[in-house]
């Protein structure tokens, strides 16, 4: 199976059982699902662990203050 594909499915089912726990609340959803989109995103563009790493981490922090109850 292609690895972008695996990563991808892979990606959309973590995504689908962050936000499907009752006990999760939104900020939490959001910031796993983008360190999930984002590292998948960091792999295919740079291909690379650092990449990968680089993905997560600025995708769960973009998850992280996109779902923010307290933002302005």
């Amino acid at each position: 199976m292609n690895r972008k594909l695996l990563a991808a499915v892979a990606a959309a089912s973590m995504m689908g059982l962050a936000t499907g726990c009752a006990s999760v609340d939104r900020q939490t959803a959001g910031t796993v699902g983008g360190a999930v989109a984002g590292g998948v995103l960091g792999d295919a563009v740079f291909g690379n662990t650092l990449g990968t790493v680089g993905g997560a981490a600025a995708g769960a922090y973009i998850g992280n203050r996109a779902t923010d109850p307290n933002r302005r």
